[in-house]
């Protein structure tokens, strides 16, 4: 079958946004678009060269400069419009978003919606962008601090949440005042696309965003160095972000970066057993497991880990798996090939240690990216799953005796983004809320990352947030200002 014959009547192939204006790459070059629930191609991206990231760079730095002049309010009340827009097409993103991603339609709805209220909380924490007057130890001056918009900013943002991910970057950067210039990625790129078009229709000035598809490496190593580039966003995982943050601080850009997890879950001997294994199988399979924050690592007390894993099976049994688009999927396919091999990898490790696969365990079907919800028990410390992290439908469980034992294994790992704990006690939620070395912390409930609360990680994780007050400062300059005979 021929690419031609493959290609899909209702995916649209994805430009570069330069200037307000979708264009193709300057040498026409494009890299197919695959349906991970087929293995088909249904579209293309173009894929920029040197001579595009130029344009776009340009159109960055102008449009940075008329935005950063732009009253806060007029900033908000656009960006309302942009979300509202948002709202209004979300059905058609969300079907662009399952078809490229693979997620089942009702989470891809869910995360269109939920870019729009992230998009309107952060319009209006612009409006909350404060300096402040400093009294004078000289009677004759004025002392100010005053906020000011970094500057032109590079976000690299990755596939698994293709429209949240940018949200989140994009929000912070455009309520401060600086413009935006993302790499999305080229697995997704039509649903950041129709993002992107939300704001140009609400009528965001020519160059405040843009949009560039391409070789990652090339891409991150032009624009990161660049002297317009003053601000540097990633996500993705640890081992890139090291590197793009190295390359950042050789050339003193501010960096924020939201990195890889490998989230424990401590279900201490007091815990709601069903509670825990409804709440952690709900997070454990969303998004077929391809969350940073996803819950991962399952420390249960002994006396309950054969009630816990019991009730955790039955829920992962109880999925559908199949075509996000399709009626009643809950699961659907894994969003590359690439992750199919890790994950296969990642349960032979575990068999060869002699640990139990009490479900799945292995490909569904031929066609597609499909891997069966995965509960393995009785894992070493030594295992590849609790220790690296699987980015997959897979959850691994082990027997704790001690809190203080729970705790230190959930530590052990250089990881530090997300953890969950389940327990009925005051004193336990104490010492988990001291001790638990995370930037997220959810106890007897799922995560409820929203737009108010900081969002990032410690150690190995990254630094800096994206959520809060805390992830709009990020994209500030503080310039203090002394001035006498005025």
């Amino acid at each position: 079958m021929t690419t031609a014959e493959t290609r899909s009547i209702d995916y649209p192939d994805t430009r570069l946004l330069i200037d307000n204006q979708w264009v193709d790459a300057a040498d026409g070059r494009v890299i197919d678009v695959l349906n991970p629930a087929t293995g088909q191609v249904i579209g293309t991206v173009a894929h920029a060269g040197i001579p595009d990231l130029d344009r776009a760079l340009a159109a960055a730095r102008r449009g940075f400069e008329a935005w950063r002049d732009t009253p806060a309010h007029e900033r908000a009340a656009l960006m309302r419009r942009a979300a509202g827009l948002l709202r209004e097409r979300a059905e058609g993103i969300a079907r662009l978003l399952t078809r490229e991603q693979g997620k089942p339609l009702a989470e891809a709805r869910a995360e269109t919606l939920a870019g729009a209220t992230l998009i309107e909380w952060f319009a209006d924490e612009g409006l909350r962008v404060y300096g402040r007057i400093v009294p004078s130890r000289n009677p004759s001056a004025l002392q100010l601090v005053i906020k000011e918009p970094v500057g032109p900013v590079a976000a690299f943002t990755p596939w698994n949440f293709p429209i949240n991910q940018v949200v989140r970057k994009l929000g912070a950067a455009l309520a401060t005042g600086c413009s935006f210039l993302c790499k999305a990625p080229e697995e997704t790129p039509a649903s950041p696309a129709a993002l992107l078009q939300a704001f140009v229709d609400a009528g965001l000035p020519p160059g405040v965003v843009g949009l560039v598809f391409g070789n990652p490496a090339e891409i991150s190593g032009y624009l990161i160095p660049h002297p317009v580039i003053r601000k540097v966003t990633f996500t993705g995982s640890t081992q890139v972000g090291k590197q793009l943050a190295a390359l950042a601080g050789a050339h003193m850009k501010r960096v924020s970066m939201e990195l890889g997890g490998h989230a424990p879950v401590i279900v201490a001997e007091d815990a709601d057993v069903e509670l825990a294994a409804r709440v952690s199988a709900a997070g454990k399979f969303r998004n077929a497991g391809q969350v940073c924050i996803s819950p991962t690592r399952f420390l249960v007390h002994r006396s309950l880990v054969e009630a816990f894993s019991q009730a955790f099976v039955r829920r992962a049994e109880s999925l559908k798996l199949g075509d996000g688009l399709e009626e009643g999927t809950t699961l659907g396919p894994l969003a590359n090939a690439r992750r199919v091999t890790a994950i296969t990898q990642v349960i032979e490790d575990a068999r060869r240690r002699g640990a139990e696969i009490l479900t799945g365990g292995e490909r569904v079907g031929s066609a597609g990216n499909f891997f069966a919800p995965t509960v393995i028990a009785g894992l070493t410390t030594e295992a590849d799953l609790f220790n690296n992290e699987p980015f997959g439908p897979v959850a691994g469980i082990r027997a704790f005796d001690r809190l203080d034992e729970a705790i230190a294994e959930a530590n052990r790992l250089a990881y530090g983004l997300s953890a969950y704990a389940f327990t009925r006690s005051l004193r336990n939620a104490q010492q988990l809320m001291g001790r638990i070395e995370a930037g997220m912390l959810w106890i007897n409930q799922p995560a409820t990352p929203s737009a108010e609360l900081p969002f990032g990680g410690v150690k190995d994780s990254g630094y800096g947030s994206e959520g809060g007050p805390e992830a709009l400062e990020a994209y500030l300059n503080t310039k203090a200002v002394s001035a006498v005979g005025i």
